[in-house]
């Protein structure tokens, strides 16, 4: 597995896993074998409610703990500074875990307008020592710009909808200028549309790989970190596949020709979308 080193020194995998509707023994199970197959990130959330499944499956796994690195996130509901760091503190009692790796903002939540608030509850939460690092979900640049100038501290990651149908070419510069990893929820685009695309295909075909690879190495190329989910170990071996090949210039250019203005899935602009 290849890896990132965040702005502030925390090795990350390139390719993480994702735990959405991963829960119960069902769930502790599935990803389980997902750090078996390799994977060394698992990314979660208070609101997947799957935080208990996500800590068994740390405790149950062979791979030592010291060497997984678990995400959670903040709901909009407890952007508040004190129910946010309460919040932290029972994310970490349902996992049974001692520390997150990272914590983000799930989403900024901009019509209630407390995610200063709550960024500046992680940034406490980060020197008490329940979180390694920080980080935010869906932010867009004007909302990292606030961050700075009203706490003086950025993300280490902020973790977007990114798939061939939306690239985020904008935001992910924006993020690299300031030292800030884009992360890839719904890196496959949660949709056969996408998977069954003519042009992918044929990418897919040249190189004798399937559509999801070629879309997880083009997100590996842009310097993102892709976090799919998969149940099967042969979906899961599959899509940490993708190291010893590269796309070309061309590959890369005409995948990005697949992106659309208004390429998100379900309308979530971070904007106006309110979760909570």
């Amino acid at each position: 597995m290849e890896t990132y080193q965040l702005r502030d020194g925390l090795i990350v995998p390139k390719v993480g896993f994702g735990t959405y509707k991963l829960n119960g023994l069902a769930g502790v199970n599935t990803m389980v074998q997902a750090l078996s197959n390799g994977y060394r990130l698992l990314d979660s959330a208070f609101n997947y409610e799957n935080e208990g499944a996500v800590g068994e499956a740390v405790r149950r796994s062979e791979v030592p703990r010291s060497e997984i690195i678990v995400t959670s996130k903040l709901p909009g509901r407890h952007h508040a500074y004190d129910e946010a760091i309460v919040t932290i503190q029972e994310s970490l009692l349902r996992a049974g875990l001692d520390y997150y790796d990272l914590y983000l903002i799930h989403w900024p939540n901009p019509i209630e307008d407390r995610y200063v608030e709550a960024w500046q509850a992680l940034i406490d939460a980060q020197r008490f020592g329940l979180v390694r690092s920080i980080g935010v979900s869906n932010f867009l640049p004007e909302h990292l710009e606030r961050l700075e100038q009203e706490t003086g501290v950025l993300p280490v990651i902020n973790q977007v909808e990114l798939h061939p149908f939306f690239n985020q070419e904008e935001q992910r510069a924006y993020n690299a200028q300031r030292g800030i990893l884009t992360q890839d929820w719904s890196p496959l685009g949660r949709a056969s549309e996408i998977l069954n695309n003519e042009v992918l295909s044929e990418i897919a075909h040249k190189y004798n790989r399937n559509v999801g690879q070629i879309i997880l190495r083009w997100e590996i190329q842009l310097d993102t970190m892709p976090i799919p989910k998969a149940s099967s170990t042969m979906r899961q071996l599959g899509n940490l596949d993708i190291f010893d090949f590269s796309l070309t210039d061309e590959e890369m250019t005409t995948i990005n020709h697949l992106s659309k203005p208004e390429g998100r899935l379900k309308n979530q602009n971070p904007a106006e979308y309110q979760e909570f």
